[in-house]
């Protein structure tokens, strides 16, 4: 298996059906790149995984191959895009499509000083007929889904009825799936990790919002950490969407597929999900890449048993003064056996 494959060849992907939306893995900055994705897809073969925002600018104008890279094995894979000019969010709309993405998705949740001063992200909310324009723009240039991910709110524009008035001029637009963060964005004076924590919040909204566009789907996201918090919110809402809690505590994804999509495959242990990354790192390795780059995502695997504290020592401090860093993972490897 070619695990180190540089990119989806552009226009060789097969078509595909639409990807469920039932429970999926949020875009985290910094977090969800490739090697990430590729190493939470041994745990759910099922879970939609979304990239990390990537702005428009930076694929217009940047190295847009790097952004766009992903192996074979991550999809069912989304592109969430920043970006709030109409022809610029097409083109990059088409790209994702060339490059095999089977969804591309418009952030309209970060709150984020930088991007707002872009007219990215959470200030969008302010303006719904700029995102129904952008969301026609992408829908017009592409035949994969386009989505929006956004918030219930932002600071100044935070009524039921203004949230109604967003999602009912986008979905005039012709979108029909809508992930929404069951918080309001406060845009100023509280920084992003912020606003992931103080703003309450509010179920009853997004549930609200479910039985008033019951023809639309809905996909929750915001403080969901367990799968039996799941199926409890998945008897109102058509999606799950975990964040933080899926990259600090991955092993939580391992049973995602029994229990949300009716697998029946057995669920992958701690140990097989390391023994199935290794020949992947192996191969990054071998076309010059840090182990640090690919394990850095994995040290969630060691939580919550005798042995832990030192698995994520080793892949998080001596894995920088390996001479032989294969060997060090599978010294780490051994502290996963049996779990």
């Amino acid at each position: 298996m070619n695990f180190e494959k540089p990119e989806t060849p552009v226009n060789s992907s097969p078509a595909r059906s639409e990807p469920s939306r039932r429970f999926s893995v949020a875009p985290m900055m910094d977090w969800t790149d490739r090697h990430c994705r590729f190493f939470l897809r041994l745990l759910s073969k099922h879970a939609l995984l979304y990239t990390e925002m990537v702005t428009t600018g930076a694929l217009l104008n940047g190295d847009h191959e790097r952004f766009l890279r992903h192996n074979e094995a991550e999809h069912p894979l989304a592109l969430q895009l920043g970006g709030s000019v109409p022809a610029d969010l097409a083109a990059c709309a088409r790209m994702a499509q060339e490059h095999g993405y089977d969804e591309v998705n418009l952030n309209v949740g970060c709150p984020s000083d930088r991007v707002q001063n872009n007219m990215i992200g959470a200030c969008l909310m302010a303006h719904p007929v700029l995102v129904a324009e952008c969301v026609k723009a992408m829908r017009d240039a592409v035949s994969i889904p386009v989505t929006v991910k956004h918030r219930i709110g932002i600071n100044g524009r935070d009524s039921y009825a203004e949230l109604c008035d967003f999602v009912g001029t986008v979905r005039d637009a012709g979108c029909t799936s809508f992930t929404v963060h069951a918080r309001i964005a406060i845009l100023e004076g509280l920084s992003p990790k912020e606003n992931r924590d103080i703003p309450p919040l509010r179920y009853d909204v997004a549930a609200q919002l479910k039985a008033d566009f019951p023809e639309l789907e809905i996909i929750l996201n915001g403080g969901i950490k367990t799968l039996e918090a799941c199926h409890e919110h998945l008897q109102i809402f058509d999606g799950v969407m975990l964040g933080r809690e899926a990259y600090h505590n991955p092993y939580v994804m391992a049973e995602v597929d029994q229990q949300l999509f009716g697998s029946t495959a057995p669920v992958i242990s701690r140990a097989e999900a390391l023994a199935q990354l290794r020949p992947y790192i192996a191969a990054h390795l071998d076309a010059g890449g840090s182990m640090h780059h690919i394990t850095r995502h994995v040290l969630g695997l060691g939580t919550g048993f005798p042995g832990a504290r030192k698995f994520r020592q080793l892949l998080s401090v001596d894995i920088h003064k390996a001479k032989e860093p294969l060997a060090l993972l599978d010294q780490a490897a051994e502290l996963l056996e049996g779990r």
